[in-house]
């Protein structure tokens, strides 16, 4: 294999780990980074994302094997479990409803650097204002979050099909904003994350399946274990972050990030 095209590869599947469950957008971060690394063909860099996509949420599975196991173990019996996966699947619809009657259109209109660039910025302003209210409260634990905070949640992850917005941070942002802690906010987002992205995954890999080829096996494998355990770090990471501090600085990082998008691309 070609030693840069290694390289390409390994740097877009920590890029996609390290982005997927912050506040920051990953989607953004692969678009303006491909873009600049000119990596592989349209088509072709579109299997690998969703590869590596793969990676970052299997790392979620990986960290909460335990407490999802117990949930589907118990799920007929218990109604902890129960809410748990109730809760799943109300936030889940919306963003799968949207999304199979929008994708295509926002994905040949929005997916290129300026609407990206446009979409941090917006959403970096919108972090500081959330910030600022000082929201309190109320839900702190996910067993606890009713079906009304678990269908608006869903409809702000919907923003996440607009590139540049972060399905993390609207999901986060937009429980904190529906009474939910901070910490419990971000642990619904990482498990609302399974099935969001293993549909999604799924259905792009079933629709490009005639794109797949052995040949790329090697870079593909690349991506996909630097996306596993990038995420692992990241969503750690975000663990122990969210515990005393709050998302200014992914604010001012993204409109930061979108400035200079902006610059170089337009």
């Amino acid at each position: 294999m070609d030693l840069v095209l290694i390289l390409k590869a390994l740097l877009l599947g920590l890029v996609e780990g390290a982005t997927e469950f912050l506040p920051v957008s990953s989607t953004g971060h692969l678009i303006i980074v491909s873009d600049l690394l000119d990596f592989m063909s349209v088509e072709k860099r579109e299997i690998f994302e969703i590869v590596i996509q793969l990676g970052s949420i299997l790392a979620v599975v990986w960290l909460y094997h335990r407490r999802l196991y117990k949930v589907l173990r118990t799920v007929k019996s218990d109604i902890n479990a129960q809410r748990f996966v109730l809760q799943l699947l109300i936030a889940f619809l919306p963003l799968a409803l949207i999304g199979l009657v929008f994708h295509k259109q926002i994905k040949n209109l929005l997916f290129h650097p300026a609407p990206v660039a446009i979409a941090l910025i917006a959403g970096g302003f919108l972090i500081l204002l959330i910030e600022k209210l000082a929201l309190k409260a109320r839900t702190h634990s996910i067993e606890e979050m009713n079906s009304w905070q678990a269908l608006k949640i869903g409809f702000a992850q919907s923003l996440a099909l607009i590139p540049g917005v972060s399905r993390s941070g609207a999901t986060i942002l937009g429980g904190m904003s529906f009474g939910l802690s901070r910490q419990v906010a971000t642990e619904f987002s990482f498990f609302l994350a399974i099935p969001v992205m293993f549909a999604a995954t799924g259905y792009d890999l079933l629709k490009h399946r005639d794109l797949l080829s052995v040949e790329d096996a090697g870079l593909f494998s690349i991506g996909f274990i630097a996306a596993f355990f990038s995420a692992l770090v990241a969503i750690k990471t975000l663990i122990r972050y969210v515990a005393g501090h709050d998302f200014k600085i992914f604010a001012w990082y993204r409109i930061a990030l979108g400035i200079l998008v902006l610059i170089y691309f337009c």
